[in-house]
């Protein structure tokens, strides 16, 4: 999956991104730091991981992952030019989800484009620039179909219906994902609002309680997660590791970090779950869409299992981490046998088998 992460410039994308991906994107007191996008690739923490790792005792474990795009600062006006905007909203299109980082600190030093910290308006600022580039791309097509629909033809027709709703919607404010159309008609149109959106506050070390709640209501009332995090805070954490960066999160009373919030929401924004494959050579995490079925989910790691697809030797993780052994899983029959109509769960371990 790919994750885009955008927002109004010095709300601290470029700090985030490097914190999640152990990167060097400039991250400066001034607007439009970050030109290009930056990519990194962020493996998925997943305890379960280790506990297979002790089990199977492979050369190598590998988990899932994901790609961050670290994208320039939007400002009000991205739909018509400003800021560079046309470009940075060609980038978003791109994307499989939208993470919206959105400033909950107040620093002097630190200038706010907008002129002071309100996340609300910050958020309908840059979904409203989204909204308009949508209306614009389905304008265009507007134009193009309403000819060949008024002539008769009846694909052109059923096209029109759907350019309706969205244009009556987007011109109402309305994101093109929330509208109740089939995302799958919706695939054609590539429009910014289809991403679903995981709303990230930043905050400072002394958060703000109020603005916070403000934020999270805010973001529900939208219809998507949430996660707060302080920046400056993620950053030092991600420059530890092993018993250091331990003890500097018990100190804080932190059991997870938030960058590891961050992914573990992004997961269920996207509505994805993560399978193993475990063996003496290596383990590893494979992400795959909810409700995926075993030949599609084998094809994640190579097409040709897809292909050649003939059964599956399924388990799930939580028989392994009881039982320590797949030969004491096979005495009790827990190891399954599951053809192509089986729909591959979060936490099975998979040993497909194919032929091609």
């Amino acid at each position: 999956m790919e994750i885009g992460i955008v927002g109004l410039p010095n709300v601290g994308k470029s700090t985030i991104f490097n914190a999640l991906t152990s990167g060097t994107a400039a991250a400066s007191n001034y607007p439009f730091t970050t030109i290009e996008p930056n990519v990194g690739v962020v493996g998925v923490p997943d305890a379960r991981l280790t506990r297979l790792t002790e089990i199977f005792h492979p050369k190598k474990t590998i988990p899932a992952s994901c790609r961050f795009v670290d994208i320039a600062g939007l400002v009000k006006g991205a739909a018509q030019g400003e800021g560079l905007g046309n470009k940075f909203l060609a980038n978003i299109r791109e994307v499989d989800a939208i993470l919206h980082m959105v400033r909950l600190f107040e620093d002097k030093e630190v200038v706010h484009t907008m002129g002071s910290v309100d996340p609300k308006r910050d958020i309908e600022v840059i979904e409203t620039e989204l909204m308009l580039a949508d209306l614009d791309s389905i304008s265009r097509q507007y134009d193009k179909v309403s000819g060949k629909a008024r002539a008769g033809d009846k694909l052109s027709k059923d096209t029109l219906e759907i350019l309706d709703t969205l244009k009556n919607g987007l011109e109402a404010g309305t994101p093109a994902r929330q509208l109740g159309l089939d995302p799958e008609l919706l695939k054609p149109y590539f429009l910014l609002t289809t991403h679903p959106i995981l709303y990230v506050g930043n905050t400072d070390e002394s958060p703000d309680a109020a603005v916070i709640a403000d934020f999270q209501a805010f973001a529900e009332a939208r219809g998507s997660k949430s996660v707060v995090l302080c920046g400056k805070l993620e950053s030092e954490i991600a420059e530890l590791s092993g018993e250091d960066r331990e003890m500097f999160m018990n100190d804080l009373g932190m059991e997870h970090s938030g960058l590891e919030k961050v992914i573990v929401a992004a997961y269920v924004t996207l509505g994805l779950c993560s399978y193993f494959t475990g063996g003496p050579q290596e383990v590893r995490g494979w992400t795959i869409p909810v409700g995926t079925k075993a030949p599609q989910a084998a094809g994640v790691i190579h097409s040709d299992f897809e292909k050649g697809f003939i059964k599956a030797d399924i388990y799930h993780y939580s028989d392994i981490d009881q039982h320590g052994l797949e030969v004491t899983l096979r005495e009790k029959g827990l190891i399954r046998s599951e053809g192509k109509e089986y729909v591959v769960k979060d936490g099975d371990v998979c040993h497909f088998k194919f032929n091609v």
